[in-house]
């Protein structure tokens, strides 16, 4: 069993619902956590009219906050959004983008196929350096708020029994299948290199 805790990270298409619950749970139990996002820009529900609202990664979760409360008010509140701001902005500043992150963990979780593939690209491009092994996990969730919760539990429950196990290389297709038998999910595994 690792001594450390695992180091791991989260990734959805905007750093905004699915991976910043997993961060906020993962934190909670003591993991080394960072959540990122893997799409261009941070989409939005928008409103009838704009079916989107579109913002830079470099722009804070209190200023998207403060932005659709000017918009909308009753309309963000009601449809959740005001509320993960307000999450987020308790964990950390502003969303990050994964590709932009050189920082190594031991296991990388996504939270749908799309997002699982810009992973395994990104880190199939980068310059191998030290062939130290990550793990490229999906857990697909859809990106609502139950399922959200929801899917941030079941990493959590993976992270903690990759924690207890002696070795990460040899218990991880083991966890994951008894997961599958458990959930009756599936999950895409690769291992990329550093």
């Amino acid at each position: 069993m690792p001594s450390y805790p695992l180091s791991v990270a989260v990734v959805c298409m905007s750093n905004m619902n699915r991976s910043m619950e997993a961060h906020r749970i993962l934190r909670r139990k003591g993991f080394r956590v960072r959540s990122f996002g893997a799409g261009s820009r941070v989409r939005l529900p928008g409103t009838a009219r704009n079916p989107r609202v579109v913002y830079d990664f470099s722009t804070t979760y209190e200023e998207m906050r403060k932005d659709l409360l000017l918009k909308d008010r009753e309309r963000y509140t009601s449809n959740g959004i005001l509320h993960i701001l307000g999450r987020n902005e308790r964990i950390k500043p502003r969303p990050e983008r994964f590709q932009e992150c050189r920082d190594r963990f031991d296991v990388i979780f996504t939270c749908e196929e799309s997002v699982y593939d810009r992973v395994v690209e990104e880190l199939w491009v980068r310059e191998q350096e030290t062939c130290e092994p990550v793990h490229v996990i999906n857990v697909d969730m859809d990106d609502n708020t139950e399922d959200a919760i929801l899917g941030s539990f079941l990493i959590c429950e993976l992270c903690e029994r990759l924690q207890q196990a002696d070795n990460l290389e040899d218990s991880l297709v083991e966890v994951l299948l008894a997961a599958e038998r458990k959930t009756g999910r599936s999950f895409l595994h690769t291992v990329c290199f550093y």
